[in-house]
């Protein structure tokens, strides 16, 4: 069975976006930019909720994304992508799948298909409803060290309490930490 993780970026306090969406304060350097390749290698598929999708369709495309990260900007062009949306009626992102309906039921059937590790990137929305049903293998958590004050809580529409486990830590030179977790069952 493959592996479905969640990864996000999130301020000391909490928030995995800043006020209007900002992530002008996400701590990227090279070290990040490696680990984040090595991340990509090891996965076939992203799963997106819309708003995240937006985002990430509205920037990787673009020549900005493959002049000032081309390694990266080629994987998240190239790599599989679903997103889950009652409200797009198309997904134009290079090799992006749109899904509406029976979101557990066809993360389910992913899950069972071969391949790499799937991921979910952002997409706090789609986290939140995947969480009661214990379908998430892996949080992937970088701690940036800013405070933000305000924005958007990471699990600020998770409604359940869940227990996990440490399972890897790593402290990068810019003073991120990487925390992975896994439920404890």
């Amino acid at each position: 069975m493959r592996k479905l993780y969640l990864f996000n970026m999130i301020s000391l306090d909490g928030f995995f976006e800043g006020v209007n969406h900002d992530l002008s304060w996400h701590n990227v350097d090279r070290e990040f930019n490696d680990f984040a390749i090595r991340q990509l290698d090891n996965a076939d598929l992203l799963l997106f909720g819309r708003v995240t999708y937006d985002l990430m369709a509205g920037y990787w495309p673009t020549s900005g994304a493959t002049k000032d990260d081309p390694i990266v900007a080629d994987k998240m062009n190239s790599i599989r992508k679903i997103v889950f949306s009652r409200t797009l009626t198309k997904a134009e992102w290079n090799n992006t799948k749109l899904v509406k309906e029976n979101i557990p039921q066809e993360i389910a059937k992913l899950k069972q298909q071969p391949g790499k590790e799937i991921g979910i990137f952002g997409s706090g929305n789609l986290a939140a409803s995947l969480i009661p049903l214990d379908i998430i293998d892996e949080y992937r958590i970088i701690i940036n060290p800013v405070i933000l004050g305000s924005g958007k809580a990471l699990f600020n529409e998770t409604k359940v309490k869940l227990r996990l486990k440490l399972l890897t830590s790593k402290t990068f030179q810019s003073g991120n930490v990487f925390l992975t977790y896994a439920p404890s069952k």
